[in-house]
């Protein structure tokens, strides 16, 4: 796994998320990310626990950050940070870039996610303060049309800070991996074969 050096002045991808577990979907859209916006690294930032998805089962943030080491492990450019584990929650993603600025200061920021989280952006914490602290780099899905006028008038220039990125929609989804782990489905061509070690080894899901 890659490490972050040297941060002052370099472009950082930040790529939030449970990770319950890590996918391909994930590793699509930071290497994508990366790509299109020429980063330096992407970041994976495990949350503890997300508050729009309060009460849903978490698997132990141990094997959440242990089963994102062993997808990233092959791309010197990513890595991950535990700066959403080492604080109580609930844990929101504006205190979590904040964070993040103190870490790396003197780094270009930008917040990776899917169409899907930008329909919903005005629902989570702050989302102006969000957008000041870093671009949303929004990877669009089939069937989310965000409302950009909607968001221009409750965040201007919203638009100045947004990029679209030209990544693939592969529909996978972790609650459906769990799903497949619990049925005893195969999990191969959907995450990487470490993951799926780690699954099989440690008997994640079965008990959900």
């Amino acid at each position: 796994m890659g490490g972050v050096t040297n941060p002052k002045s370099q472009s950082l991808g930040i790529l939030g998320g449970t990770f319950d577990p890590p996918h391909y979907g994930h590793l699509a859209l930071a290497e994508n990310g990366r790509a299109q916006l020429e980063l330096d690294h992407v970041i994976f930032v495990p949350a503890g626990q997300q508050p729009l998805k309060s009460g849903q089962p978490i698997t132990p943030a141990n094997h959440r950050v242990a089963m994102v080491e062993a997808a990233i492990a092959d791309n010197p450019a990513f890595a991950v940070s535990r700066v959403d584990l080492a604080r109580p929650g609930p844990h929101y993603t504006v205190e979590m870039l904040a964070l993040l600025q103190q870490e790396y200061p003197g780094a270009e920021l930008f917040f990776l996610m899917g169409g899907d989280s930008l329909a919903d952006f005005l629902a989570w914490r702050d989302p102006a303060s969000i957008v000041r602290q870093a671009v949303l780099a929004v990877m669009a899905r089939p069937g989310y049309e965000p409302d950009l006028a909607a968001l221009e008038r409750s965040i201007p220039h919203i638009r100045e800070r947004l990029v679209w990125l030209d990544a693939p929609h592969l529909d996978i989804s972790a609650s459906d991996l769990q799903r497949r782990a619990r049925a005893g489905l195969p999990l191969r061509y959907l995450l990487p074969p470490p993951v799926e070690n780690y699954i099989h080894e440690h008997r994640l899901y079965r008990s959900l």
